[in-house]
């Protein structure tokens, strides 16, 4: 669901899967002050795990996810992820701004 297919008030929306032997998403991370966005993890066994990243460019965290779980990510948090194997998610965004333009992007060498 993006404004070019389907034109919503303030969600924009999207399915990635990963394909066998790719692990990274959204690397370099950034940010977009003006939406928050959520993740869905799944089409992973019991031994597949994502860690997902989180949290201020300067104090980054993150959270260990399994199949089928939910990760929130506020506006203010940048936001990747590595699997330990491929992994698919449906990701949503909401906030007052749908286009991709403004988001502010963070170097590796920024990140701690």
């Amino acid at each position: 669901i993006v404004p070019d297919v389907l034109p919503t008030c303030q969600l924009t929306m999207g399915l990635t899967q990963l394909e066998e032997g790719s692990l990274w998403n959204t690397m370099p991370c950034h940010t977009h002050e003006r939406r928050m966005e959520v993740y869905f993890y799944f089409d992973m066994d019991e031994e597949t795990a994502v860690f997902h990243m989180m949290g201020q460019p300067q104090e980054t965290r993150h959270l260990l996810v399994h199949n089928e779980q939910a990760v929130i990510s506020p506006s203010w948090s940048i936001h990747a992820g590595v699997g330990t194997k491929r992994y698919t998610f449906i990701w949503g965004m909401v906030g007052e701004n749908q286009v991709f333009d403004d988001m502010d992007h963070v170097k590796v060498s920024e990140l701690r």
